[in-house]
């Protein structure tokens, strides 16, 4: 007899009391700003002037940090100087031994090397 009373509480389930909707007001969409081009932070942009030895791989021209760090790379690009096993390291030669001061060097430590060398 009580698995029938069981049986029957679970058939008779209440439904739950429907909540009270609230209307609220419809916010008008703020009009979207136009689509602006993004522009570069002025600090990034000003041009700078490298060092003797810094100017041996990338020209003595004054120019942003950015360029520095561009073409300093494409020169270790062109002249296969990144590491074949780990891509991290740069082999220096020459020119980027004397920059440098040692012969591998962390590709994080040569954005600090660099910076060192511009003024």
């Amino acid at each position: 007899m009580a698995k029938a009373k069981k049986a029957t509480k679970k058939a008779t389930k209440k439904a739950a009391p429907k909540k009270a909707t609230k209307k609220v007001a419809t916010k008008k969409a703020a009009p979207k700003k136009a689509a602006s081009k993004r522009k570069p932070n002025p600090a990034f942009m000003k041009a700078l002037t490298p060092s003797a030895k810094l100017a041996a791989v990338v020209g003595n021209s004054p120019m942003p940090r950015t360029e520095v760090v561009k073409k300093l790379w494409a020169y270790i690009k062109k002249n296969n100087l990144q590491d074949s096993k780990n891509r991290r390291n740069i082999n220096a030669d020459a020119k980027l031994k004397e920059l440098f001061g040692k012969a591998v060097v962390n590709m994080f430590e040569m954005t600090k090397i660099v910076n060192k060398h511009l003024s």
